[in-house]
């Protein structure tokens, strides 16, 4: 295993580009910590230096991609972080597994991940999405986007196309489907308690919109 220096390194080269606040460098600290928490109870083999070097560098790319200079931030961020853990001399031969594991993190590209350190990657990041956690980083992000909370004369769509009109409609249709989702039977036991949070969220937000409550 590598040293800590590597990775204390790794966080100083990526903070400066987790500049807002629905993908900063405290949602990476989050799903780091969650990572390590399935690798612990996954029940097999993991390469925690991959895992937590992908951890740290998942988003790198993500505020370039929500200010519309790259269209993918996952392919552009594989592309940092090789340039990264280069600089701070990572070993080579772990360079491009890492890589891997940020370029398929990614929810809207549907991949199913092959090796376990890219599957809990993208549990933990998902799981980021759920419960009160993830409820204020979809209104975090509406309100950096100017996207209304509600509209009732929008629906939410059928399928999620990256795009939501409404905080509310995000929440339809891309969070509360991410439990489906999932790859590792640890990462699906603490969706379980998020996702019943967000239903009860939403539940409560529309019988206060419509002044029932």
């Amino acid at each position: 295993m590598v040293g800590e220096e590597f990775f204390e390194a790794i966080r100083r080269e990526a903070e400066p580009y987790y500049r807002h606040s629905h993908h900063d460098r405290f949602h990476v600290e989050r799903v780091y910590k969650l990572a390590l928490r399935i690798a612990g109870e996954v029940g097999q083999p993991v390469d925690l230096d991959v895992l937590r070097a992908a951890a740290l560098l998942h988003d790198v790319a993500r505020a370039m991609e929500d200010e519309g200079l790259v269209d993918d931030h996952a392919r552009e961020g594989a592309r940092i972080a090789r340039d990264i853990l280069r600089r701070v001399g990572f070993p080579e031969e772990k360079i491009e597994r890492v890589a891997y594991c940020i370029e398929v993190h990614r929810f809207r590209s549907g991949v199913k991940p092959e090796t376990i350190e890219a599957q809990i990657l993208q549990d933990a990041d998902r799981l980021d999405m759920l419960g009160a956690v993830g409820v204020a980083r979809v209104f975090a992000r509406a309100g950096w986007s100017n996207t209304p909370l509600h509209d009732p004369g929008k629906p939410p769509k059928r399928d999620y196309d990256g795009r939501s009109e409404t905080a509310i409609n995000h929440l339809f249709e891309k969070i509360l489907r991410i439990k489906d989702t999932l790859n590792t039977e640890p990462a699906r036991r603490i969706a379980e308690g998020r996702h019943r949070f967000v239903e009860e969220f939403v539940e409560r937000f529309l019988k206060e919109w419509e002044g029932e409550l």
